[in-house]
């Protein structure tokens, strides 16, 4: 069965309309009310907090850029205060909502989102140009660069609609490359930023060094094809049964149903230009999370990263029995509970 994902409205049918434009890093996002907003779906699962559709701009150039977001708000008490805001950041082969939202019948606690909302935080995840239902327009192969971008055209649009000060962020695979990107850049953003399977430099790299054989033809072209297989082996390269392969179907099943073929920017980004990020020029709390079987995420790469990273608020997380998905693996909880103590831990009263 696949994930529930609701059908977006043109938004040149959206009436009532009114923008905001900011800058963000060569990028502006324009804001449409929320009594404008498409289609609202949900809840997609019992108990779980109904979602909404919403489009950012990215002002880019000449090029205006509409960018898919998809938000679950936090479950909370009359009266009672949202807890934070979360942005979460997908990876190469899959746009948002099959990452953060996916209803698995039976499992409600695969959707990540419904799990934070529940919690009381405001979630949201934005499909990166070129994904999904946001624009395809343009003839780029959206690279990591370019995802960072997104994030600020997001995060722009969320702060002008909910007031929201600063962000929590999760990024996945070249997702947290995207995130770390966007903290160096608008550090004035960010609360905590959260790294999954993440890469620095490469090196010890098992997946990596098996994709730059295939570096010229990724790139050849802005687009590779994905496909059932393509899900599978994400689950399957780097150590068996990490997975319920019922659960991947499901979450193939919703990644094919959005895309046939993904941009090639991160694959070529991850395979010839990295570092591509600068640890010491990350400011935020960080905590890193490392499945213990992941092929891209070399653990000597991360501890290399994580040393330089100059806030004394950091972590680092290794996780048993999870490889590079982590979150639709059947040990997805411990990114949960991981994430949840990092958001949730207290300031501390003495620094030094």
């Amino acid at each position: 069965m696949p994930s529930k994902i609701p059908k977006p409205q043109d938004p040149a049918a959206l009436s009532r309309r009114s923008l905001l434009r900011t800058g963000a890093a060569g990028a502006a996002a324009s804001l449409v009310p929320l009594s404008a907003l498409a289609q609202t779906a949900g809840p997609t699962a019992a108990g779980s907090s109904k979602g909404t559709e919403h489009w950012a701009v990215k002002e880019t150039g000449a090029d205006r850029v509409r960018l898919y977001l998809w938000r679950k708000p936090a479950v909370t008490a009359s009266g009672s205060a949202v807890k934070g805001t979360i942005i979460f950041v997908h990876g190469s082969s899959m746009a948002s909502t099959p990452s953060f939202d996916l209803q698995v019948p039976g499992q409600p606690e695969y959707s990540v989102m419904d799990w934070f909302a529940a919690r009381g935080y405001d979630t949201w995840c934005v499909d990166m140009e070129g994904y999904g239902k946001s624009d395809k327009k343009r003839a780029i192969n959206s690279d990591i660069s370019t995802g960072a971008d997104d994030i600020a055209a997001a995060a722009r649009y969320i702060k002008g609609l909910t007031g929201a000060g600063k962000f929590l962020l999760y990024g996945i695979s070249s997702g947290s490359l995207r995130v770390a990107l966007f903290a160096q850049r608008q550090p004035e953003l960010v609360e905590r930023i959260v790294l999954d399977a993440f890469v620095w430099t490469g090196e010890g790299s098992r997946t990596l060094e098996q994709r730059r054989k295939r570096l010229a033809e990724y790139e050849a072209s802005n687009r590779r094809k994905i496909s059932r297989q393509t899900v599978h082996n994400i689950f399957t390269r780097d150590h068996p049964d990490t997975a319920d392969m019922a659960v991947v179907d499901v979450f193939a099943d919703a990644v094919l149903a959005l895309d046939d073929s993904v941009p090639t920017g991160t694959y070529v980004d991850m395979s010839k230009n990295l570092p591509i990020v600068d640890p010491l020029r990350i400011a935020a709390p960080t905590l890193i999370l490392r499945g213990q079987y992941d092929g891209i995420a070399a653990f000597e790469d991360i501890t290399s990263f994580f040393i330089k990273l100059p806030n004394s608020d950091k972590q680092l997380v290794v996780m048993a029995g999870i490889a590079h998905s982590s979150l639709h693996e059947k040990n997805h909880l411990l990114v949960n509970h991981a994430m949840h103590a990092f958001f949730t831990q207290p300031a501390p009263v003495y620094r030094g």
